[in-house]
This record gives structure tokens, sequence and C-alpha cells, in this order.
């Protein structure tokens, strides 16, 4: 049967996901700068929407909480199957959630900043560029981990496991790639965008697998 704590994990990751798509689609079609974007895009665009910044910032909040919360589920579904095993997966992935949560702290600050002052987008905006492209080596990380322990515990099924793998080494890839991200865009910040959007698949397929299915049953994979 599936425990209370087990649907707290599933749902702060839906929670989690919803919150980081509702917040984009508030900046997004009003012109949000894309990674490589012009200064004078980038001033116009935080000088004129500060009232959108501000609201897709305020919800981020709310989403590093349900963050916290599904790394806490999972880790309370998976160790102790893990922890027979001398494994220890669950503790990577958890670990990848909350770094990102730290430096995702360092885009949000960043981009209130440059809302209070578009005038300094010469370099709040390449520090900006860098966190949150940089910031795919700790998705993952949460990617990977969770993937390996949840499949290996019977939590998620292969598939879920080949998004989690494939959304991280697109993540990983843009992260290695920052420079180029940051300098030029285009086809660079792709990569990160394609890794991004799977990873929010995965988020709800797992959100989803720790609800329906609470303890996973042990299964050597």
């Amino acid at each position: 049967m599936t425990s209370q704590f087990n649907r707290v994990g599933g749902f702060g990751a839906i929670g989690f996901a919803t919150t980081i798509v509702l917040a984009n689609l508030i900046t997004i079609p009003a012109g949000h700068p894309t990674s490589g974007a012009e200064l004078d895009e980038v001033t116009a665009f935080f000088a004129d929407h500060g009232g959108l910044v501000g609201l897709s910032s305020a919800l981020t909040p709310i989403a590093w909480f349900c963050v916290v919360l599904f790394a806490a589920g999972a880790f309370a579904t998976l160790w102790p199957q893990e922890r027979e095993r001398n494994e220890a997966w669950s503790v990577v992935g958890v670990a990848g959630l909350l770094l990102q949560t730290a430096v995702f702290v360092g885009v949000i600050s960043t981009r209130v900043a440059l809302v209070q002052q578009p005038e300094q987008a010469a370099a709040l905006w390449p520090l900006e560029d860098a966190l949150l492209t940089i910031n795919g080596t700790f998705l993952a990380l949460a990617l990977t981990g969770l993937s390996i322990a949840g499949l290996r515990c019977g939590l998620i099924r292969p598939w879920q496991r080949t998004l989690g793998f494939t959304a991280a080494a697109l993540t990983l890839l843009s992260a290695v790639l920052t420079p180029l991200v940051v300098a030029r865009g285009g086809v660079f910040g792709l990569i990160g965008l394609a890794g991004w959007l799977l990873w929010v698949v995965w988020l709800f397929s797992y959100g989803t697998a720790l609800i329906k299915r609470g303890t996973p049953d042990r299964a050597e994979v």
C-alpha cells in the first residue's frame, strides 16, 4: 500500500514540475531573452517586463519547497533497499536535487537584480546565463541517481530510466558547453532546452510512480 510520505514525495515532484513550467510560461511569451541574446534585447526586456519577471520569480520558492518534498519522499522510498545492497544512487539523486536548487537561487537573484538595474546587463546577464546552463550538471546527477535507484528498486520502468539518462546526457553536455552557450546561444542553447523538457516529463512520471506504487517491490535489475 502507498504510504502517506510516498504520496507527499510524489506530489512534490509533480508540484515542482508544474511550478517551473508555469514560471516559464509567464515570461517566455513576452520575449524572455534566450542564451547568447544581445545586451540591448536583454536590457529592454528586463526594463519593460519587470512585473512579469517578478511574478515568475515569486513562484520559485514554491518550486523549491516542492522539490525538497520530492527529494525526501524519493529517499525514504528507495534508501532502505539500497542500504541492504550497499548502494547509494538515491543519495546521488537527492544531492543533485538540492544542489540544483542552490544554484537556481543564484539564477533568480540575478534576474531580480536585472529588473532593478537593467543597465547592468553587461555583467548580470552573462552570470545568469552561465548559472542557468552549468546547473545542468546537477540536473544530470539527480536524473542519473534517481533513475538508477528507481529501476533497481522496482519503482520505475525501463523507459523511465532511459528517459532520465537521455535528459541527463543532454543537460550535462549543455553544462560542459557553457562557454559556447553563453557566447553564441543558438543550437548550443537548444541542447539544454531539450534536456530540460525531458527533465520535466521525467519529473511528472517519477512523481506519478511514487504516488501510485508506494514502497517498491524488491526487484533486482
